[in-house]
Formats: C-alpha cells, structure tokens, sequence
C-alpha cells in the first residue's frame, strides 16, 4: 500500500517526546497509510534509538542545524504525496492524520491542525490555554498590510476577540502541525534554513501563497495534537523573545511586511516614570494592565478564578520579550536576502536522502 502522508518528526534530545508522538502515531485510523520519518537533528539522548524502536525511518544531522534544514532533510527522502510535520513534543489524536488527509479537496494546498496546550496543571497551563501562542493567523491579515490595519485587528482581539470555529481558510499556521503538498513544497524551496528558529512556517506560507495564487490554506481544528509546552514563564518570555526576531526577520526579508512593535509596553513605561514625579500614578500603572490586556479580567470573572488577573501582567511581560526581540532582530537580520529561500531542496532535485543525512531503515 502506497503511503498517503510522510510524516515527518524533528528532534534534538528530544528521546521521551519522540516517545510519545510515535505512540500517538501507532494509534492513528489510517496508521498502514502513514510513512513515519524523524529526524535526529545532533541529538545526544539516543533520539535516534527511540525511534527506530518504532519502526520509523531515521535520518541524522551530525551537528543540529534547526527544525527548519531538518524538517528539509526528511521532505527529500518522503514517498508520499502529502507532508505532514509535528514536532517531537506534540501527541496528535487518533483521527490526527485521517482529518489532515482528508482535507486535501480542490485547491487546497495546505492543511493545518490545532495545537492544543498541554502539560504540568497549574496556572502556566491555563494561561496558555487561553493564550495559546500556537493558533493559526487568521485569513483578516491577508486584506492589508499597513501598519494601522494591523493595530486594529491587535487592539480588537484584546477588547472584542472573535473566536472562529470549525474548518476554515487561513492566513498561515504553525509548522507544529501543518501538512503541504510535495511537490508544492519543493517547487517553492522548502522550508528557508536561515531561519533556525522561529517564522519559517509564516515565511513558507507566503511563498506558498505567491508560487501558487488561487490555491487555500485551510485550519482543520479536528486535526488536532496536544502540544506539551514547559510550564514556565521564563520558557513563555523566551519563546516571546524568539518570535519577536521573527518578525523583525519576516520584516526584512518581506518589504510589506509591516514592523511588528507592540504599543502598550510603552505606554506601561512612560506611566512609570511619570510617577517618579507624580506618586499616584503608579497605582495606575498597576492598575492599567487590567484595562490593556483584559482577557484575564473577564476569565477571573467567568471561571471565578482570581488567579486569571495575574495573565495581563504576564501579557505585558510577553509583549516587551517580543518588542526587545524585534529591535534586535532588525539589527541581526539587516543583511537578510529578499524573498527566496535557502535550502537544499530543489524541484527538479532526484529524491535519494541527502549527503549531509545518514538514513536508517527498519
């Protein structure tokens, strides 16, 4: 029986959460369709072990070169006509792949999956559960790029937030959870393996959109993987602080790209210098997070969870991460080659492993 998906795991000592994905993968409604690729991306805990222990096609990177060149490598060596990505640290449900494949009508080209919040119980989950930093962009950021069209969707999904449901179009995804079209995947280049770290799926995604215009990005939610997030807020400011350079990368590689700086950090700021002159301002400055970021608010009135009040502060301390993370990723980046990407991957490339993978077959 052909495969139907290449699903391909990137790992870098990542031997426990390989684990559990290749256990979830097992359980899959259309497992005998599934071709089950991970790549060991320099690991050190016997990443590669693991997986073989699965049955899976192993490919190795001697040094760790990023999710981006290692989710390339195992793309070269895929069979099947649909790739579907997940990272070593997501458990996708049983109906994960079925859902993915069957969403491939028409002009789609790319289908993703939510990607659920899971972990340690305790405040950091349900913080992320309700900022959950892995959701879809949504289709709205396709209508402009100027920068006050931007500030509004913001400040209307602080104040107002929609809350889509059920499959749909999108903007773009995480590669988490996203599946692609080979072909479509390799005429564009791949994923761009510059980019170790946050904004190659958005950056993919649009290359997909330009290279192929008519075709859908569609969020499948029934497709969906629990995404086992560290519960701490040190990892949230980090992953904040990566995304901020993203976006400072996309800004400089895409010129429509507008500048993603948030505003209220600032305006949190000058309150607080103000007050060095006028005391009774910094009781306001406590007190406006509430207003700015008022998610928190009304889930500490909804739930009847007092605790929900400390989300805008953290919101606030998200939002500085990813404004420093943007200053120094213009400056990082300023060099950065337009539009295409860099990788190895080539659409009149042969389909052999690369030279720079060793493959391990069952």
């Amino acid at each position: 029986m052909s495969p139907r998906l290449s699903v391909i795991i990137c790992s870098r000592d990542g031997a426990a959460g390989v684990d559990r994905c290749l256990r979830a993968i097992a359980a899959q409604t259309i497992r005998p369709a599934l071709e089950v690729i991970v790549v060991d991306d320099g690991s050190a805990d016997g990443t590669g072990d693991t997986a073989r222990g699965h049955g899976a096609v192993v490919l190795r990177h001697e040094t760790s070169r990023g999710p981006a060149a290692a989710r390339n490598t195992g793309a070269r060596v895929a069979s099947a006509p649909i790739l579907a990505f997940l990272d070593d640290d997501c458990e996708p449900d049983p109906r994960w792949a079925e859902r993915l494949a069957g969403a491939y009508r028409g002009d789609v080209i790319v289908a993703a999956g939510a990607l659920l919040a899971g972990g340690r119980p305790g405040f950091m989950l349900g913080y992320l559960a309700r900022h959950n930093p892995l959701q879809p962009q949504e289709l709205s950021l396709a209508r402009s790029s100027r920068l006050w069209y931007r500030l509004g969707l913001y400040l209307a999904r602080q104040w107002a937030p929609s809350r889509p449901h059920g499959t749909r179009d999108i903007y773009s995804c995480a590669a988490a959870n996203m599946s692609v079209w080979l072909d479509a995947f390799r005429e564009v280049g791949g994923f761009d393996e510059r980019i170790r770290f946050a904004s190659e799926d958005d950056d993919l995604c649009r290359r997909l959109r330009q290279a192929f215009p008519g075709s859908r990005l569609v969020f499948v939610p029934g497709a969906s993987a629990v995404h086992h997030f560290k519960p701490s807020p040190w990892d949230t400011l980090r992953r904040r602080l990566a995304y901020g350079q993203g976006a400072a990368r996309m800004h400089r590689k895409w010129p429509d790209v507008p500048p993603t700086v948030f505003p209220w950090p600032a305006v949190v700021l000058a309150l607080l210098a103000v007050s060095a002159f006028f005391p009774v301002l910094l009781a306001v400055s406590v007190l406006v997070p509430q207003l700015l970021y008022p998610a928190g608010l009304r889930a500490a009135v909804r739930e009847r969870q007092p605790g929900c009040l400390l989300d805008a502060y953290l919101q606030l301390a998200e939002e500085c991460c990813a404004d420093l993370g943007f200053a120094a990723g213009l400056w990082r980046f300023r060099h950065l080659a337009r539009g295409a990407a860099v990788s190895a991957l080539s659409a009149a490339a042969p389909r052999p492993g690369p030279p720079a993978a060793q493959r391990n077959t069952r």
